[in-house]
């Protein structure tokens, strides 16, 4: 059984601009470039679950518009990951300090007062046992943050301790990924 991760196209913000649960919208040229490019590879029939930010439904929308065999269902357990009063900040802004104490306790601690990682962890494990119940393939629309915790479940960790134990492989914006469940 297999599970699709779509990562939204570029975000129309400047670079190096710590964005995580912030709603911007995606560029919408490089959305339309990535929705022709991942619509032919999608099996007939698929269910696309997807971030309630606008980023991701655009990419589902535009996915649907080139194959309406695709379903579309909203799913919050999918947004990313929300860095509270860093939301918004260039990440070279953000104290070394702030940043460091976040290292230091990486499950634990809330950065900008925010989500932490064990949450991420906990609602993105809820999803995937959902999607593995399901017994079907799916795709996820979805982000950064939520793909490094899937390819963790898909290797059977459910908990993060140290920054070292997250997924330092990122995935291009506007690409796929196709995980294996058995």
């Amino acid at each position: 059984m297999r599970l699709w991760l779509l990562r939204h196209a570029e975000v129309a913000a400047p670079p190096g601009l710590c964005y995580g649960a912030s709603d911007l919208p995606a560029d919408a040229a490089a959305t339309r470039a990535a929705a022709r490019a991942l619509a032919e590879r999608l099996p007939h029939g698929l269910c696309l679950q997807v971030s309630p930010l606008q980023r991701c439904e655009l990419l589902a929308q535009s996915l649907h518009a080139l194959r309406p065999d695709l379903t579309l269902k909203l799913d919050a357990r999918l947004r990313e990951f929300d860095f509270g009063t860093w939301e918004g900040r260039p990440w070279g802004d953000i104290a070394r300090a702030e940043f460091d104490a976040w290292l230091v306790d990486f499950a634990l601690a809330r950065p900008g007062g925010g989500e932490c990682v064990a949450e991420l962890m906990a609602r993105v494990a809820l999803a995937w046992d959902d999607w593995r119940a399901s017994g079907r393939e799916a795709a996820w629309v979805t982000h950064a943050g939520v793909i490094r915790a899937a390819r963790l479940l898909a290797g059977g960790r459910r908990q993060v301790a140290a920054a070292t134990d997250w997924p330092a492989e990122g995935l291009a914006f506007g690409a796929s990924l196709v995980l294996q469940a058995g």
